[in-house]
């Protein structure tokens, strides 16, 4: 009330924690997300309960979730998509630098505040790892972004991420998810069998990264850092910024790289005999 600052409110109902398990799972997410501080994480900033509810006070990302841009735009530019990717990956590399898995990493689980910033929310499926080489063994995710080692109970780690960390890279090139199917069953037996197909528009670099993250075996995914180092990565244009207008329709890009953005007057410059047109970024 004395700062008249915004934030978002996490509500659970007492109603659906009744259970010891789900009285734990609540602590577990409120413990895991408040150790927790890194520029593309949602901010925890408290919590507090009465008699019905919990209440967990959150960092407020008003252009919501990656799952509405999902919606609107379905396959998104490649510069866009290294864009999302870096942040998304800087999150992550924070989590498991912190011994956490997140196990629910999905565009709706993708925040987007006021400067188009890529914040990682939701810790209701997040775990600790306590000892080197533990894997767990709980069965969690969602469908579409479920690795198959957990679907097989094979036990499973921190390689879980970077296979749905696969399946966003897959889904913001394509339009849709790699083994989205009609029913679960379907969706399920893609995923143990590995199959999924990548459009020829998709380009080699983005094309071998994604075949490197959704490798059946975890073992032989890379690591964060070794994704943060890929080609795709690396070689490719990184905006350093995007506009809102991003959320409903493409930017463009000029011979420079240099961000396009939208509203505003055409400029001509005229170089060696060329006239390139192009927005001034707003």
């Amino acid at each position: 009330m004395k700062t008249k600052e915004i934030f978002a409110g996490k509500i659970v109902a007492k109603s659906l924690l009744l259970k010891p398990h789900q009285k734990e799972k609540m602590s577990q997410e409120i413990c895991i997300h408040r150790s927790l501080k890194h520029k593309h994480l949602v901010a925890f900033h408290s919590y507090f309960e009465d008699p019905d509810n919990v209440y967990i006070i959150l960092e407020l990302c008003r252009r919501r979730s990656m799952m509405e841009l999902h919606k609107r735009r379905k396959a998104i530019t490649e510069s866009e998509t290294r864009y999302f990717l870096k942040q998304l990956l800087l999150g992550v590399k924070h989590l498991h630098d912190n011994r956490v898995i997140h196990r629910d990493l999905k565009l709706g689980n993708l925040f987007l505040n006021d400067e188009m910033e890529l914040k990682i929310g939701d810790f209701g499926l997040a775990t600790r790892v306590d000892y080197e080489g533990e894997r767990k063994r709980t069965l969690c995710g969602t469908p579409n972004y479920i690795a198959p080692e957990i679907l097989c109970k094979k036990g499973h780690s921190y390689e879980v991420d970077v296979w749905s960390i696969g399946c966003i890279l897959y889904t913001l090139l394509v339009g849709k998810p790699p083994f989205e199917t009609q029913t679960l069953k379907d969706t399920y037996t893609r995923i143990k069998k590995n199959e999924y197909h990548i459009p020829s528009r998709i380009g080699p670099l983005a094309r071998s990264l994604i075949q490197k993250l959704l490798q059946a075996d975890p073992l032989q995914r890379p690591s964060v850092n070794k994704i943060l180092e890929d080609d795709f990565m690396t070689l490719g244009y990184i905006p350093s910024r995007l506009p809102t207008s991003c959320l409903t329709m493409a930017p463009r890009f000029d011979s420079h790289c240099a961000l396009v953005a939208t509203r505003k007057p055409l400029l001509e410059i005229n170089n060696t005999g060329l006239t390139l047109q192009y927005h001034v970024c707003s």
